[in-house]
């Protein structure tokens, strides 16, 4: 892990890890008051024990327990809460699995990279908690790995007694061929892991468990009990076989503990258990440890299931070919990782890291097999991600090949040349045509895009810029596109980090797609004899689409204290504006909050149609990504006002939009607006889908309590959450309290009513406006003046202004009392815009403090004002 030079600003760090560029802060903030252990440290902690971690969390989905202030002091612990959904915001090399619960699907992280771990420290996840089972190649849940047994010590009883029944429990699975491995967890018992096969399902395995845990209970009523009834517990021992359930976690090995110290789920040998004196460990002394060759779960980390390489190895016989063969376990190596290890993440010394390991490799082999062909073969995750391309590397972005993912291959196939023989898997000569290094654009399950440098002089000739798209089935023998991109530049362009990514779907790779002009991508020419090729959408034709005559639903300001009473669905608030859209036979519609037709606008939402399945009016925010990926007003601004389709196409390069869809109105022509808001959301779950390349999405729910998700927005760099009632119905065009908004800044809609000219070098210029809200009762009762702004206006914006001002000049201000000083030299215009300012507060005559000029809402109409003085939680509730 290294840090680029430069960039460190005070507890702030751009670093690199394994490759992956991430930016770490708030570094000194203190995570462990009772050690002072910082989170510096603790990032340090998961980046140095990663290659032992590593191997016993991969492929497993991840739910992380959060201490976004700290874990408080034993007098005075914080209250963390737990994560399941992947935020958007996660880089996209976090790999991400899928689970199907009762509301719906989750989106878990993966954690088995170094710069993985890594990223979930910096999110505050502190303890990292895994199932027993891991993904299968289809993206489903396999069959457990590995069984488990939580001894968790009753009152009166400590590790000494779990230490006992550990014995007892590994001398009974003994007789059944199994090998019990102790972890003392961190927090106040013993967890014992034995490896199986995978031959048998969950709940077969916590059929047996139990069934263990009550034979001992049988055997040794006075020290163990294995009924969960906390009644029972007292002076006894816990075995909690439960944990072997599917649905159910148990905190990883080596993964640290949200205690008053920072205690780690460490694996120990059972000499060590024996001590009469044993005792959890923490971060420092696992380190240590783990340094000096004392990993006691490596051969967990062998013999905990197939490997990653396990087709591979099942499609080969040692000493029949000349192949590479890895050990029998499939497991990737880790000395490399181990050499690469950072020696400690000082935040007072940043040269101390280490210095980063070389780019990822990637090698293309021409393969004279049955039939020829080339396989195209990159480094990830320690082994070497394959796809069979029949035509190779497209020599130009007009042609696009046809390219099947097969089995993960081994590091040693990187630099394999031989002749496989007849009768054998893959029988025929192998040469490698170009190898080198590569850079990862983005790499998500279903796009791969990447820079390749090849060999000088070789075949790629430079730095060869590919795009794989996945059009049909998943895992292995699933079908992709092997696509070219234009932008190829010789030489060492496409390597900076600055470099600009699509954070929209990257539609530029779908721009050169052969298409039939019926949406579907013609058939490549090297496709013979293999599965047809899904179709690709391409952009719909214009088709009539129904006027919509509803009108969104608002939410009133509300507090965290309102929200600690009943039940709340609780969502992100979005910082773009609001729109409704109707899909109707292949066409779309959008609609601003004020009834204004604004589909010319945003062309690259023309492609709704694609992720909707049929007919519908839906809800949603169109918002612009900042560099960060997190929605900004003030780019969307650039977008906004123009109406020309030149303009618009010219910006909207360069400012994509998102749609985020959070109801449905009609489904088919029927309205579900009766419906509850639970099942509302549950229908547009299941009416949206994801498409490549079209930037429409329904984003993950926030979770946890109303005061943690509030927080949460604050750490991601969101405007705040939404919280609705679960049964709440869409009332169109309501301001209901069952819906309810809190912001993490003061903003405020204002309506403008004047200038303040420009004097010296702005002489002709505008100044500052003056802006007003509609008084209490409504706009008839007159607009309040709440002062003038001028810090955020760009002199674009205020050209533009200016120009419109020039037809609506009025002589008399239309606010009601304004101080003499502000319309001593003002200009009044007729109160028809609506803009946003970003305030501190508001003073005793209830003028604007410290306004901030945030843009113009031309989605808002004057009378929709009001003032939001209640938008925002009491101190102590929530923030920070």
């Amino acid at each position: 892990m290294r840090q680029d030079g430069g960039m460190a600003e005070g507890s702030r760090q751009l670093v690199e890890v394994d490759g992956r560029r991430l930016r770490l802060t708030n570094l000194d903030k203190v995570m462990y008051p009772e050690t002072g252990t910082t989170k510096g440290e603790v990032i340090s902690y998961y980046a140095e024990i990663a290659p032992v971690m590593v191997p016993l969390v991969a492929g497993r989905p991840v739910t992380r327990k959060r201490w976004v202030h700290g874990v408080g002091t034993t007098d005075d612990p914080a209250q963390p809460f737990f994560e399941k959904n992947l935020a958007e915001h996660a880089p996209e090399w976090v790999r991400r699995g899928v689970i199907e619960h009762s509301d719906g699907p989750k989106t878990y992280p993966i954690a088995g990279d170094r710069a993985t771990l890594v990223w979930l420290a910096q999110q505050a996840a502190l303890e990292l908690h895994v199932p027993q089972w891991r993904f299968d190649a289809q993206g489903g849940a396999a069959n457990p790995d590995r069984m488990v047994f939580d001894l968790d010590p009753g009152e009166g009883m400590g590790l000494a007694e779990c230490a006992e029944v550990a014995r007892l429990v590994r001398d009974l699975i003994a007789g059944m061929g199994l090998e019990a491995m102790p972890v003392t967890s961190g927090s106040k018992g013993i967890h014992l892991y034995a490896a199986l096969d995978g031959s048998q399902t969950s709940q077969q395995v916590s059929e047996v468990a139990h069934e263990l845990a009550r034979a001992l209970e049988a055997d040794h009523p006075e020290l163990i009990v294995s009924s969960m009834r906390k009644s029972l517990r007292t002076s006894r021992v816990l075995i909690d076989w439960s944990q072997n359930n599917g649905k159910k976690t148990t905190i990883a090995p080596y993964s640290l503990r949200g205690r008053a110290r920072p205690t780690v789920a460490s694996p120990r040998t059972w000499q060590e258990l024996d001590d009469p004196g044993l005792r959890h460990l923490e971060a420092s002394e696992v380190l240590t440890r783990v340094a000096e060759g004392g990993d006691p779960m490596v051969a967990m980390a062998d013999a905990s299931g197939p490997g990653p390489l396990a087709t591979y190895l099942s499609m080969r016989r040692p000493g029949r070919t000349p192949e590479p063969m890895p050990d029998p376990g499939g497991r990737v190596a880790t000395k490399e990782r181990i050499e690469t290890t950072a020696p400690g993440l000082d935040t007072r010394a940043p040269s101390s890291l280490a210095t980063r390991p070389t780019e990822p490799r990637f090698v293309i082999q021409e393969h004279h097999a049955r039939r020829l062909h080339f396989d195209l073969r990159l480094e990830r995750d320690g082994v070497l991600k394959s796809w069979a391309v029949p035509k190779g590397v497209p020599e130009t972005s007009g042609v696009n090949h046809l390219a099947v993912q097969t089995e993960d291959h081994p590091m040693e196939y990187a630099t394999f040349e031989g002749t496989i023989p007849a009768g054998e898997y893959g029988a025929g000569s192998m040469t490698i045509w170009d190898t080198g290094t590569y850079a990862t654009e983005k790499w998500r399950d279903d796009e791969v895009i990447v820079d390749l440098e090849g060999q000088p002089g070789g075949p790629l000739a430079g730095i060869v810029r590919v795009a794989l798209i996945r059009t049909d089935g998943s895992g292995e023998k699933s079908s992709w596109l092997l696509h070219r991109m234009k932008d190829q530049r010789p030489g060492h362009w496409g390597r900076s980090a600055g470099r600009a990514v699509d954070r929209v779907g990257a539609p530029a790779p779908y721009r050169d797609l052969a298409s039939d002009g019926g949406g579907r991508v013609s058939r490549p020419a090297d496709a013979e004899g293999l599965d047809t090729v899904a179709a690709l959408p391409t952009r719909p034709a214009k088709a009539k689409v129904g006027a919509i005559r509803e009108r969104p639903m608002l939410a009133t300001p509300g507090t965290i204290g309102l929200l600690a009473r009943g039940d709340w669905a609780l969502e992100w608030k979005w910082d773009g504006i609001r729109v409704l859209a109707r899909v109707e036979g292949g066409g779309v519609r959008l609609m601003s909050r004020n009834g204004i037709d604004i589909t010319e606008r945003y062309p690259e939402l023309a492609r709704l149609p694609e992720v909707i399945a049929g007919d519908a009016l839906v809800d949603g925010e169109i918002v612009a990504l900042d560099a960060d990926g997190r929605p900004d007003f003030g780019r969307l601004q650039e977008r906004m006002g123009l109406t020309k389709p030149r303009e618009i196409a010219a910006v909207a390069t360069s400012v994509p939009v998102r749609l985020l869809l959070f109801d449905v109105l009609e489904i088919d022509g029927a309205s579900v607006m009766a419906e509850p808001y639970r099942a509302r959301r549950a229908r547009l779950t299941d009416l949206v889908s994801r498409v490549p390349g079209v930037p429409v999405e329904v984003p993950p729910a926030a979770e946890g309590t109303p005061a943690e998700a509030y927080d949460e927005s604050r750490l991601l760099g969101l405007e705040g959450i939404v919280a609705k009632r679960p049964g709440s119905a869409y009332r169109p065009g309501a301001r209901s309290d069952e819906w309810v908004k809190l912001k993490l800044t003061r903003t405020q809609e204002v309506v403008i009513g004047g200038y303040r000219r420009g004097v010296g070098t702005r002489e002709g210029r505008i100044r500052s406006l003056l802006v007003g809200i509609p008084a209490e009762g409504g706009p008839e009762h007159g607009l309040d003046y709440v002062g003038r702004v001028g810090s955020g206006l760009r002199e674009q914006d205020l050209d533009r202004l200016l120009a419109r001002f020039t037809e609506t000049i009025r002589a008399d201000a239309p606010f009601r009392d304004v101080p003499a000083a502000d319309a001593a030299d003002a200009v009044w215009v007729r109160p028809e815009l609506v803009g946003e300012i970003e305030f501190s507060g508001w003073t005793a005559t209830g003028v604007a403090r410290h306004p901030r000029w945030r843009g113009m809402r031309s989605d808002k109409r004057p009378e929709e004002v009001r003032r939001e003085d209640e938008a925002y939680p009491e101190i102590g509730e929530g923030s920070s």
